[in-house]
């Protein structure tokens, strides 16, 4: 795999070159793989560790604050910083070392713009009205009958009641250029705002499709071990681009 890194993320790139050119990711495992979602390496105990050992919580013993770009989002081949979860971490900063790329799957326009957080609020908003009760009641029995599928739907067309009532959009605004991506090669969007994305995969995305479909064990770690090796190598925008195909965004310009 070839992988770009952005300008605009510095603390992770430096980081992330600094780990390498120290060889600090030679050997180490993709330690943890699930299809349709990420491949997870970077744990600096994944390098001597047994079979069937749990890994994910090692690292150089330090974080990197959170750089959040709304430019870069977690489309397939996307190289993002793992990190722990919000309580223990509630700046959201990423691990020293632990990596994942994005493997991802396609979504629907619908499943990109949802916004759990603001649904969940105009649901508990709704629901608190007596007049609502026999709309929770029928929701309450289709839990009950085990067809989720039906619960989802119904909740589906109940959206714009909801957000009538409430006056709470349960919506994100997401750019066009997300939704192409997301809804033809596909990605993983709930993790956008929630995990630094500091880099992408230009080459090889075939090769994460190879190890994110790999046989696992309970721990979602390969069978058979992937071992990496990471190196460095500067080369101009202008080079990439004829090597690789990969275009870089315009810079923004300032009206005057």
């Amino acid at each position: 795999m070839v992988a770009i890194l952005y300008d605009e993320t510095p603390k992770h790139k430096q980081n992330f070159i600094k780990l390498a050119r120290e060889h600090y990711f030679d050997s180490l495992l993709f330690h943890r793989i699930i299809e349709g979602f990420m491949i997870q390496g970077g744990d600096p105990d994944s390098k001597k560790a047994g079979k069937g050992q749990m890994l994910g919580r090692g690292g150089p013993g330090y974080t990197v604050d959170a750089e959040f770009n709304a430019k870069y989002f977690h489309e397939k081949g996307a190289l993002s910083a793992a990190r722990l979860g919000n309580e223990q971490n509630p700046s959201k900063a990423s691990s020293g070392s632990q990596f994942y790329i994005v493997h991802g799957s396609k979504v629907t326009e619908e499943e990109i713009k949802h916004d759990p957080a603001k649904f969940n609020q105009a649901m508990q908003q709704f629901f608190q009205n007596p007049a609502n009760q026999a709309t929770y009641d029928t929701i309450a029995r289709l839990h009950q009958s085990g067809d989720m599928k039906a619960v989802q739907d119904f909740i589906i067309k109940l959206k714009p009641r909801v957000e009538k009532q409430t006056g709470i959009k349960t919506e994100k605004e997401v750019s066009p250029e997300k939704i192409k991506v997301y809804t033809t090669t596909g990605g993983a969007p709930q993790l956008d705002g929630e995990y630094t994305v500091f880099g992408k995969v230009i080459k090889g995305l075939d090769v994460i499709d190879k190890i994110a479909t790999l046989p696992k064990d309970q721990f979602d770690r390969p069978v058979e071990d992937v071992r990496m090796t990471v190196t460095v190598e500067e080369i101009s925008k202008k080079k990439i681009t004829k090597l690789y195909g990969y275009q870089y965004p315009p810079k923004a310009t300032t009206k005057k």
